[in-house]
């Protein structure tokens, strides 16, 4: 299986070696093709200008789509990011290709880097990331379409020690990533035996 997965600094793996990020660790894991086009910054704007040249051209099976925190970081209307996600979500399936849709990772607050806590209100950012998992939620099933609960899913998996486990407050270390595969290469492997 081909996937590809289309997102922000999350999806690219910011502060780890490439050969730690998680969508590489994934594909040890599972032996599919997995394309990380994770662009560190990249809003749900430029995810979905870059669509067809990042997906569409490469044919995969399925498509991770996850982004959208940057877009609320510089203070964008959370209606902007919908609308991104639904185009990206629609134009997958107009070309054959399963869409899945990541629900981004929350925010650990009291150890968000200094210059970054100066250039947003990150309270703020939480919130909107609340509101927007709710939303995917509803979107999916609404129109049918898989989604990965990173958002709940990670902090569960995480226990203790999710608060040792990110490097800004908002991107992971190597056990971070590890954690992230397992949900992910899960949640794939329910897809499959479902029979996407």
């Amino acid at each position: 299986m081909k996937i590809v997965c289309l997102g922000d600094s999350l999806t690219y793996g910011f502060g780890v070696r490439r050969s730690r990020s998680w969508t590489k660790l994934a594909q040890e894991k599972s032996g599919m093709e997995i394309i990380n086009e994770g662009i560190c910054g990249d809003t749900s704007g430029g995810m979905l200008s870059r669509f067809q040249s990042a997906v569409s051209s490469q044919n995969p099976e399925l498509v991770l789509i996850m982004g959208g925190v940057n877009d609320l970081i510089v203070g964008a209307d959370l209606g902007t990011v919908k609308s991104n996600i639904m185009a990206m979500t629609h134009q997958a399936i107009a070309k054959y290709i399963t869409p899945v849709i990541g629900i981004p990772t929350k925010i650990d607050l009291e150890n968000v880097r200094q210059d970054w806590a100066g250039f947003s209100d990150f309270n703020r950012v939480a919130e909107e990331l609340d509101k927007y998992q709710h939303w995917i939620k509803d979107f999916c099933k609404t129109f049918n379409v898989k989604y990965i609960d990173f958002y709940s899913e990670f902090e569960k998996e995480a226990g203790d020690e999710v608060g040792d486990l990110y490097i800004d407050g908002l991107h992971f270390n190597e056990r971070g990533n590890e954690i992230i595969v397992e949900i992910f290469c899960r949640a794939i492997a329910d897809f499959r035996n479902k029979k996407l």
